[in-house]
């Protein structure tokens, strides 16, 4: 198996990126990575290149570069260049910590959309209390979208659940401001009537005080509410997690109570940490296309290679093509 790392995107490369790599490596023994961006800078970090490949460029992709401009402009960035091994047969997925809107724009000119997909979605999997996990969709691919895009990522999004996640008849739900059946917006509504007809372990509405609890396997919604509910789980676990922070450092007393529940907070934080779960995926594409979190450490960088891994021998995105043609089929028919 072959993948594709731009080695140049997120706020702690290359170090974490290689750090990551090297990591999968030693577990993974068919793995064969190909890092792409400045050489130079990745051979300082760079311990083991048992079964890694370095594709030069000085080139990259920034934050703040217009997505489409750049990717269109910039041929020779490392974003582009690891698309285009992917595109190009050299490669089986590939991953970046980089400008999320560039590497969408990449995936879907470069790496190509599946057949029958009219819009690609943008699927991390997210923390619950049980420590299992949910799969949310879309959270930005598309900040519009209509009921038929719903009923595909819930299709995409319970292939994926079951495939690589292991979940039997994945639960899905509809996010909604209510869980009554005729609860929502027009959206909402028609989309409810299409993954209720659908083929699929549909669970209703769903809302979003309920998704850390576990309510859903798979939780599908618009890119415009979904990137809204995924920033406001995370600025909230942040921003409790500095309080408890601040609460036991404010006495000698609260300190002292910190130090004997150190282990239960470190095991409260691993079980709520993203990047135990891997990257965002983009799915609907001809090929396995990871987002990882800007802020990757090298743990996150491998639960994301990971992914990738496992997507890849699941073959989820040819699944998901057959997935999608029979639901259409099933459509006709009705």
């Amino acid at each position: 198996m072959k993948l594709a790392i731009d080695a140049m995107g997120g706020d702690h490369a290359p170090k974490a990126i290689i750090e990551g790599v090297e990591k999968a490596t030693a577990q993974f023994k068919e793995l064969h990575i190909t890092l792409i961006g400045n050489e130079s800078e990745i051979k300082k970090y760079l311990r083991n290149s048992d079964r890694i490949s370095i594709i030069h460029t000085e080139e990259t992709i920034d934050a703040t570069d217009e997505p489409v401009r750049a990717v269109r402009r910039k041929k020779q960035a490392s974003m582009v260049l690891m698309a285009n091994e992917v595109a190009e047969g050299r490669a089986d997925a590939c991953i970046s910590a980089g400008n999320t809107g560039a590497l969408m724009t990449a995936g879907l000119f470069i790496v190509g959309r599946i057949k029958g997909i009219e819009r690609p979605a943008l699927a991390p999997t997210l923390p619950t209390l049980d420590g299992k996990g949910f799969l949310m969709l879309d959270v930005g691919a598309n900040v519009d979208a209509k009921p038929e895009h719903l009923l595909q990522y819930a299709v995409m999004g319970s292939v994926y659940a079951e495939k690589v996640r292991g979940i039997q008849a994945p639960r899905v739900g509809l996010l909604n401001i209510g869980t009554e059946d005729k609860k929502g917006n027009d959206l909402t509504k028609q989309a409810f009537q299409l993954l209720k007809n659908a083929d699929l372990n549909f669970v209703g509405n769903v809302e979003s005080r309920d998704l850390l609890n576990g309510v859903a396997d798979v939780v599908v919604t618009d890119g415009f509410t979904g990137n809204m509910t995924l920033k406001s789980i995370e600025g909230t676990a942040l921003s409790l997690f500095s309080m408890i922070k601040q609460e036991l450092m404010s006495t000698l007393k609260s300190k002292l109570a910190a130090a004997v529940l150190k282990p239960q907070l470190q095991g409260l934080k691993a079980k709520m940490d993203y990047s135990e779960y891997g990257g965002a995926g983009l799915f609907g594409l001809h090929a396995p296309v990871i987002k990882a979190h800007g802020s990757s450490d090298a743990n996150a960088v491998f639960s994301a290679i990971k992914q990738a891994v496992n997507m890849v021998e699941n073959n989820v995105s040819s699944t998901i093509q057959k997935a999608i043609e029979q639901t259409a089929n099933e459509e006709k028919e009705r």
